[in-house]
């Protein structure tokens, strides 16, 4: 978004066309060179001039040269060859552009000097010269640049500024609270937040089906208004109908976090899902977590033992973060030596990463909880503070058990509930702020990556695509949406009510406020079939010869691993080629009518997109397109059936 104060108007009347394209192409090197993109509340704090910036696992001896600059919300790169006149065939953001990175992203900053670097943190002393420097981010992306021909000071003050503005020591210090857009939600009305009681007391409902035995068996409970009882569960919470509000304060003061145990989820035979965390370390008799033991025991119709399953027994915050730096490391090599060198011992590496043996993990917990509660059983998850495994456990046991998760607007309410209702700490464990003792673990993409597993086993049970869920790792890290920059409810809520500076709370689930429409419907799965039965839980397979690395989301910045004109997203375009298809002979026997010209809108799709596609830097160049029909008259099916496209011509 342009600084709206510039004379920036031309009159084309009178141009040839040859003339005006000239003036286009000027206008466009003009921006490219001087004209950094800033966001309402957006300001440049520093910039460095004839920076070479080099492709990742690329020549260092051959890089594109420009300014690179740090604003308070992105690191950014401008080159004139930004804007060349060529349709770029990828994803693009209405808040950054290709070659930024946002700030909250930023995960490491090495110093490079000749064959060594030297990782940086806030308050690393840093050399008059800087040669260069080399920048990994958390979903994965890598950034080389070089300030040999740069002005002697320039390197230095860029470097200085990133690690101060990249790490900050406080939450208000994150460009949420500087971005001065102003902002009309146009999210789903049907994604729930779970920060009212209607919300809750709809999921309890649609879970109940009816049954009048087990509504009775749980109730809603108001106990946490305000936070008084715990400052990390939502304000309403569904208890045992047959616990007190009084005996839950009681209970509550004995486990982690004053969190005791809640419903999350249950079966229309009465077998619940609960999530609980452990007795404080000071506490030894275990009284009230008998008590409650015992209450959720008789909420079951049949007065059921429960299934307790403890999650912190293989899996840590800990062992996930020392996991995920190996994945990394694995991920996101520096240039072509290193490249090769692992290539040449790649799976040993991924198996002393230990991410695939912790994915299987997740998932036979998962079913392992999905059995029991198919059979009547209640399940009950526990650990810690109940933050972090239990949202991944609970939120994959639904996924697989209830149908309704596995619509887009289902997942996002599935999140909502099970990981920002529930108080994950997402700003901890995304490193959002600076800390010594840091607690920074990716809880979220293990989740995800889960969820990747379920959608490549069962391809036609899921609305939402693999472009969805890695973008919605890349959301994680825009510190715009409150959705993922805040460790819990009573947090957000304080910011939303400050009466100084009150926060303007915009949801990840407004993806509008990202993409287009086109780049949208990429999110939804053209194989997605509502309409097929179901027969009870999905059963995927957990073992680790079953489970495939997830490379769109972590080999997409790599080159020379991209397929050129293939990929398993060919699958999918030839699927929505065969959607549209589908599309034309409704609008076709409708009516009766031969044609259905008069009643859609076409697009052109591109016919070799790459394997990492939309995330790849393929510029679309000789394309061979085919026409894909929008039509608006099959709107009430659903968005996809709607509108079959890949992507749409400006």
């Amino acid at each position: 978004m342009e600084n709206k104060s510039c004379k920036n108007f031309i009159s084309y009347v009178g141009f040839e066309e040859h003339e005006m394209q000239n003036m286009q192409m000027s206008r466009r090197d003009s921006l490219g060179e001087n004209k950094i993109k800033l966001l309402p509340g957006e300001v440049l704090i520093a910039e460095a001039q004839n920076v070479l910036m080099f492709s990742p696992v690329g020549d260092l001896k051959q890089g594109i040269s420009g300014t690179l600059s740090v604003t308070n919300f992105k690191l950014t790169f401008i080159t004139s060859d930004d804007l060349n006149g060529e349709e770029i065939n990828r994803q693009q953001n209405h808040l950054y552009g290709y070659t930024d990175s946002c700030l909250s992203n930023i995960d490491e900053i090495y110093l490079i000097t000749g064959d060594k670097k030297r990782k940086l943190i806030p308050g690393s002393t840093i050399p008059s010269k800087v040669k260069g420097i080399f920048i990994v981010c958390k979903n994965f992306r890598t950034w080389s640049f070089s300030f040999k021909f740069s002005p002697v000071s320039h390197g230095k003050n860029l470097l200085a500024t990133l690690l101060h503005h990249a790490f900050p020591s406080r939450h208000q210090l994150l460009f949420a609270y500087d971005f001065k857009e102003v902002y009309y939600s146009s999210i789903d009305k049907n994604v729930k937040f779970f920060r009212d009681l209607n919300d809750w007391r709809g999921e309890f409902d649609r879970t109940a089906q009816g049954n009048e035995v087990l509504k009775r068996n749980w109730r809603l409970s108001s106990a946490n208004v305000a936070f008084q009882l715990s400052p990390s569960l939502p304000q309403f919470i569904i208890v045992p109908g047959s616990v007190t509000d009084s005996q839950l304060t009681r209970a509550a003061g004995h486990f982690q976090e004053g969190r005791p145990p809640v419903w999350s989820w249950s079966t229309s035979r009465g077998a619940a899902l609960v999530k609980m965390s452990e007795l404080m370390t000071t506490i030894t008799e275990r009284t009230q977590e008998n008590i409650m033991l015992e209450n959720i025991r008789k909420s079951h119709p049949q007065k059921l033992a429960m299934a307790v399953l403890e999650l912190n027994k293989e899996i840590t915050v800990k062992s996930v973060a020392s996991s995920f730096s190996k994945l990394v490391a694995l991920c996101t090599p520096e240039n072509i030596r290193q490249f090769w060198m692992q290539d040449n011992n790649f799976y040993s590496l991924l198996e002393n990463s230990k991410w695939l043996k912790f994915i299987s993990h997740c998932l036979q917990k998962a079913v392992e909880a999905s059995d029991h509660l198919s059979s009547g059983t209640s399940v009950i998850l526990q650990e810690g503070a109940g933050r972090d495994m239990c949202c991944v456990i609970s939120s994959l046991v639904q996924l697989i058990s209830d149908p309704y998760f596995r619509t887009i607007t289902g997942f996002q309410s599935l999140i909502q509930k099970e990981w920002v209702a529930a108080g994950h700490p997402f700003c901890d464990r995304l490193g959002h702020i600076a800390k010594f003792n840091s607690e920074k673990s990716p809880i979220f993409l293990l989740f995800l990556d889960c969820v990747w597993q379920l959608i490549q086993q069962f391809p036609s049970k899921f609305e939402f695509t693999e472009t969805y869920v890695t973008t919605l790792w890349d959301a994680a890290h825009v510190s715009i949406f409150d959705t993922f920059i805040f460790n819990c409810e009573r947090d957000r809520a304080f910011a939303a009510m400050d009466p100084n500076t009150p926060l303007v709370l915009r949801s990840v689930w407004d993806w509008r406020e990202q993409f287009t429409d086109q780049d949208i419907l990429l999110f939804y799965n053209p194989l997605f079939n509502s309409k097929e039965p179901e027969k009870g839980p999905l059963k995927p397979h957990h073992n680790i010869s079953c489970l495939e690395l997830w490379t769109q989301c972590y080999f997409r910045w790599i080159p020379p691993l991209e397929i050129h004109n293939g990929g398993k997203n060919h699958v999918e375009l030839y699927s929505r080629l065969m959607q549209n298809d589908i599309n034309q002979m409704r609008v076709n026997t409708s009516d009766g009518s031969t044609s259905p010209v008069d009643k859609v809108t076409t697009y052109l799709v591109q016919m070799n997109i790459d394997s990492f596609y939309p995330f790849g830097n393929k510029k679309s160049g000789n394309t061979v397109s085919t026409p894909i029909m929008n039509s608006s008259g099959l709107t009430s099916e659903s968005l996809i059936d709607a509108q079959s496209l890949l992507t749409a011509p400006d």
